[in-house]
């Protein structure tokens, strides 16, 4: 079940309407970038002048040479340090995309069944924002770890694994269900849904793809929450009589 919908999930990023979304999610990432750099290079620049003719007196008459040089070594260290920023400046830009995905594999491999509802925008903007503080998590955790020999890669599976797993499957569940049924159906289904996570962040450590992590994880999550509705049709009927009692 887990890699059948992680195999349905890596094909659906090379399927037409998905490959379109890539696309703006990446010409969207470029194009924050680039903005990034360019207010940040100016703004280097403009700091940097003033202080010059305090540290090196006598500079005061070399303001257009010295600004070239500095935008020169700033905009290298710019790009440098937005490099790093790569992968969470994407899946930022990628939760607002998430439906999209959602959308595109329900109505291609699940016309018979009923559409899911896209999240109202203050969840969207909070689950964007979720997606984000977990990949960020995930990052920063994995280079910690890099550091602690023997538990570094385990340790970065499991809690990669628990959080992908949690915040992805959640989302694609309350295109369905209320957000507590969502949550409680998680629950009941954690350990699939966890072992579907440690694919997710196996997905995450692999350098340029993971760049296409919450597409893929969108993805497979909609295949996951559709095949375990289809394994559990009582859950609901159940949850419904054990609100009544």
């Amino acid at each position: 079940m887990i890699f059948d919908a992680a195999r349905l999930s890596f094909a659906n990023l090379f399927a037409p309407e998905t490959r379109s979304v890539f696309w703006k999610v990446l010409g969207l990432t470029l194009l924050a970038l680039v903005g990034l750099w360019l207010a940040l290079r100016e703004f280097f620049v403009y700091l940097a002048l003033p202080w010059l003719d305090v540290l090196i007196p006598g500079t005061s008459g070399w303001e257009g040479w010295l600004a070239f040089v500095i935008g020169i070594f700033a905009s290298f260290g710019i790009a440098l340090a937005l490099a790093l920023l790569l992968a969470p400046v994407t899946a930022l830009i990628a939760g607002f995309f998430l439906d999209d995905v959602a959308e595109i594999v329900e109505e291609r491999d699940y016309p018979a069944e009923a559409a899911g509802r896209p999240l109202p925008l203050g969840e969207a903007v909070a689950g964007t924002v979720k997606f984000l503080g977990v990949i960020i998590a995930g990052n920063i955790v994995a280079l910690f770890l890099l550091l602690v020999p023997g538990i570094n890669l385990i340790a970065f599976f499991l809690v990669n694994g628990y959080l992908l797993g949690r915040e992805f499957f959640e989302f694609a569940a309350m295109r369905h269900r209320p957000p507590a049924e969502a949550r409680l159906f998680r629950a009941k289904h954690a350990g699939t849904v966890f072992l579907a996570g440690l694919v997710l962040a196996a997905f995450l450590a692999v350098p340029i793809l993971n760049l296409l992590t919450p597409l893929f994880a969108a993805g497979m999550m909609v295949h996951l929450h559709k095949k375990l509705s289809q394994h559990d049709p009582a859950f609901r009927r159940q949850l419904g009589q054990g609100a009544a009692s």
